[in-house]
């Protein structure tokens, strides 16, 4: 089975071809890793207890306020819902505070998800699926890319189209607000040379959602060819052979990304 890591910075359309590799002709599975990540700090939840012990005391509005809708132990009696802009200006940002903030709530969030998006791949491989999208917006910060075997990223090639979008899909951020935003996930270039170098795929989205649509049939019509169904029914009905493949696919990514971090070593010691 094919793992296909999908990922690009906010507002690049990563959501839009996820949604699209969803339906005809591809019918692939998708394992959302925001979805996830929502899941895993519902109330009641280790991680909300942990983001809640953490952040409430320094940010009082992190909890969705009090209404006649809202009781005050939230509706299922485990705390109100996190309130997520307020969540997001704490931890969105380019400071050094930012940053700390943003590494707690990954340190909790992350292994939670890892863990949900391991059964659920699981559960596609039993069922015989010939691939599986990974879609996660952090792939490469959160190491993920070295466990599968066809990084794809959906980029655009000017930053001012991803605060628009932003700003239009969420229209209560500021401009400040979506360049924090933007800026945090790192730039969306540099994922894309990241994939480049590693051998994976870009999916442009500058146009339309037509232009999307053609630009994504090539492009999978490259992984394809790379992966054909063939190969992945034999790796199904034969899982020790799965296992070797998969492990040396893992260390192959591993050996790759050793060499980016070392490429990104020189280049900074250049400046």
């Amino acid at each position: 089975m094919l793992l296909i890591g999908l990922t690009g910075s906010i507002a690049t359309g990563k959501s839009t071809v996820s949604s699209l590799l969803s339906q005809p002709p591809y019918n692939l599975p998708i394992i959302d890793a925001d979805l996830i990540a929502r899941q895993v700090v519902e109330p009641g939840t280790p991680g909300y207890n942990a983001i809640v012990k953490h952040f409430l005391p320094s940010t009082p509005d992190l909890l969705v306020p009090v209404s006649e809708d809202m009781p005050e132990n939230g509706p299922n009696g485990k705390g109100r819902p996190l309130n997520r802009p307020a969540l997001g200006r704490r931890v969105f940002g380019t400071s050094p505070e930012r940053a700390k903030d943003r590494g707690v709530l990954n340190g909790i969030v992350h292994p939670a998800v890892r863990k949900a998006m391991f059964w659920a791949v699981v559960r596609e491989y039993v069922k015989g699926k010939r691939a599986v999208v990974l879609d996660v917006p952090l792939l490469f910060e959160s190491k993920l890319d070295r466990y599968v075997g066809q990084v794809m990223v959906v980029g655009v090639r000017d930053e001012e189209v991803q605060m628009e979008r932003l700003m239009r899909r969420d229209g209560h951020l500021s401009r400040e607000d979506a360049e924090n935003r933007v800026r945090s996930q790192g730039g969306v270039m540099k994922k894309v040379e990241r994939a480049a170098f590693g051998g994976g795929v870009v999916v442009w989205n500058d146009g339309d959602k037509d232009d999307l649509k053609r630009e994504l049939r090539r492009v999978m019509e490259e992984v394809e060819r790379g992966s054909p169904r063939w190969w992945g029914w034999v790796l199904w009905v034969c899982p020790p052979l799965a296992l070797v493949v998969g492990g040396w696919g893992l260390w192959r990514n591993w050996r790759g990304e050793r060499e980016w971090e070392e490429k990104e070593r020189r280049e900074r010691a250049k400046l």
